[in-house]
């Protein structure tokens, strides 16, 4: 996301859900956009796991809550955390910020340990918290900093890095010092102190910093990340980690973070395993996506997916995501170019389709694109998100990403042999579920037992969220809020097309991190 589309603009486009009066919607724009839970360590057991429970903190109508970090794709389609060194001793890693929950527990750093609370983030690989030596941000006056001059086991590195957001950034210098988490005691663990961080988000986060346990593929600079090392110490019996997140929201905990292991406690039956496809975030194949008993088709041939302990939404491409929210009622932004399009262009539109021009062809024809290479109409409608949140101002822009979902929905249609009108009622209805600039969509909370439940196929088994399990509620009685767990978001190729499995999924089925076999297993959790 460019720096233009940060906090501000995204409490900004929160606004355009029409169903809800103005003071509920200043209710959504808080709890929606920034949802927050907590997380605290207990020490290890005597069954060889080492535990962090998780519990939750009641969520603050009043308050405005941290936006989570969320890792998005690079503009050089390298990793979606993509390394853009500026300088030789300079690594920047490029995040993004959406509506996600933060759950975060406590490590201890250095000789004796300096306490900190850390998101444990399975979408990337570094450990960072603030410096003593951060005396210019905001930020740091509110948090726990860390003070190498009280630590026995500090080691100098000195190498700077920084950590760059949508709505600010993170920077300072490596360190080496020991890390405690539950029991254990990391030795010799390289880590950022943040020297400056410049963004609204940080103040108000309920968290320190983030402990990264994504691939090392992906670590800034190559740092060895925590659970790398966690296993060259031979701390942990087997090379495996495992979540299980507790979604009853009226429970004490949160949920357990288990290294080494899994607890059978935490779920039912036998876990389903997939392979990696590619190390970096934990990265797998999804087989097909069906909405209700009917596949969207999007999967034919297989979709990338990760699964990432920080995010709390299920994440996908704009075109499927906008059909689900459709199907479910949610409404987002009611895009004015998109009806403005089908208004002005639908009919050109259509009779090219319907002659045979090339879908990546049409937008171009009737001077709605510029010419963009030999990139494909799919890989432009894979893009449609990012270019609408970096260039929300720049009109043809917008109208060109706009010509480009309608041609991907009317091709779609046209292979049902629906008639014109139906074919332009149907997309005249999808524009009107187009998420917002964020991605947020609103749901009305009495419909959920007419929704239908969507599925997901992974490892030739089916996995289902029913209404209820993907639908997010925040508030109680007349003020309940209601919002669609799925946000649409592009990664580009060569990375994307890319799904992202949050919290929405992590909470209703338990996940195994198996790197020794380097795999990811699911089974329902209890």
């Amino acid at each position: 996301m460019a720096a233009a589309t940060g906090l501000a603009n995204y409490l900004l486009f929160c606004y355009c859900t029409r169903e809800f009066s103005k003071m509920r919607l200043n209710h959504l724009l808080v709890t929606v956009c920034l949802l927050i839970s907590t997380r605290s360590l207990v020490p290890a057991s005597s069954d060889d796991l080492v535990r962090i429970g998780l519990k939750k903190r009641p969520l603050d109508l009043h308050g405005l809550k941290a936006a989570r970090m969320s890792r998005m794709r690079g503009k050089n389609g390298k990793s979606l955390n993509a390394l853009h060194p500026h300088d030789s001793d300079v690594d920047i890693i490029s995040l993004k910020n959406y509506m996600d929950a933060q759950y975060y527990g406590e490590i201890g750093i250095g000789s004796p340990p300096q306490k900190f609370t850390v998101i444990f983030d399975t979408g990337s690989s570094n450990l960072w918290v603030p410096s003593s030596k951060c005396i210019l941000s905001i930020a740091c006056l509110f948090h726990h900093k860390y003070k190498h001059t009280k630590s026995k086991s500090y080691e100098e590195n000195g190498n700077s890095c920084a950590i760059h957001y949508g709505s600010g950034s993170v920077s300072g210098i490596l360190s080496q010092d020991n890390v405690k988490v539950g029991d254990l005691v990391v030795e010799k663990q390289v880590f950022m102190e943040a020297t400056k961080e410049g963004s609204l988000t940080f103040v108000v986060a309920h968290f320190d910093g983030i402990l990264g346990l994504g691939f090392q593929e992906i670590s800034v600079g190559d740092v060895v990340p925590v659970w790398y090392n966690m296993l060259e110490q031979g701390l942990v019996k087997e090379k495996v980690f495992s979540f299980w997140l507790n979604r009853n929201t009226d429970a004490k905990d949160g949920g357990e973070l288990v290294f080494g292991g899994v607890d059978p406690n935490h779920f039912k039956g036998k876990h389903t395993y997939v392979p990696i496809t590619q190390k970096g975030y934990w990265q797998f194949e999804m087989e097909d996506f069906m909405i209700g008993n009917h596949s969207t088709g999007y999967c034919k041939g297989g979709c990338a997916a990760i699964v990432d302990s920080g995010t709390s939404l299920l994440a996908g491409p704009t075109g499927v995501i906008t059909q689900v929210n459709h199907a479910i009622g949610a409404e987002g932004v009611v895009s004015i170019e998109c009806k403005q399009v089908i208004s002005d262009y639908g009919e050109q539109i259509w009779d090219l389709l319907v002659a045979g021009v090339q879908p990546d062809k049409v937008c171009l024809q009737i001077s709605l694109c510029a010419p963009k290479g030999d990139r494909s109409a799919s890989a432009n409608i894979k893009q449609v998100v990012e270019e609408n949140k970096e260039h929300i101002s720049a009109g043809d822009d917008l109208v060109c990403t706009a010509c480009e979902l309608l041609v991907y929905w009317v091709r779609n249609q046209l292979k049902e042999k629906d008639t014109k009108d139906q074919v332009f009622d149907y997309v005249n209805q999808l524009c009107e579920s187009l998420p917002s600039p964020m991605g947020e969509s609103a749901i009305d909370c009495n419909a959920l037992s007419k929704m239908p439940n969507v599925t997901f196929t992974i490892g030739s088994k089916n996995f289902t969220l029913t209404p209820e399990q993907y639908v997010l509620k925040t508030g109680e009685g007349p003020a309940t809020l209601c919002v669609s767990g799925f946000i649409a978001l592009d990664v580009p190729p060569p990375r994307g097309p890319l799904w992202i499995f949050g919290d929405v999924f992590m909470g209703v089925y338990h996940t195994v991190f198996d790197y020794g076999n380097v795999q990811l297993g699911f089974a329902e959790a209890t």
